[in-house]
């Protein structure tokens, strides 16, 4: 755990994005799939502080609409397929999408959080 130095905010959040401590970068940041730890297993570091309420959940929604707007004019211009199976194709697709961006996502704002010693850091 470290005291008042400088914290990188780049290492942070690319540490947070791999799910990682933002302190050490070795300990896991969740205890499923969106609980935030107590504290990290490697450092000790205290990670119940971390308050990221629905920034995660906003950045996901257009990360997902970011994938999946610009495929429905590749598909129909390539051809005339059945809009039913492009339909069911595309949310199970972005339903996909979301759930593996969101937790990632999260872990970056808490690497965020971390380094700029926010929500009690």
């Amino acid at each position: 755990m470290q005291g008042d130095e400088e914290r990188d905010t780049r290492t942070a959040m690319f540490r947070g994005l791999r799910l990682r401590c933002p302190s050490c970068g070795r300990g896991k940041i969740l205890s499923g799939y969106l609980k935030v730890k107590d504290s990290c297993a490697c450092c000790g570091q205290e990670l119940h502080h971390a308050s990221v309420d629905d920034g995660p959940a906003y950045f996901t929604l257009m990360a997902v609409a970011a994938i999946i707007f610009p495929m429905f004019g590749v598909i129909y211009a390539v051809g005339e397929p059945d809009p039913l199976w492009v339909a069911l194709v595309m949310m199970t697709l972005a339903t996909g999408l979301a759930l593996v961006i969101l937790p990632r996502v999260k872990g970056l704002f808490i690497g965020l959080q971390w380094a700029k010693r926010l929500s009690g850091f």
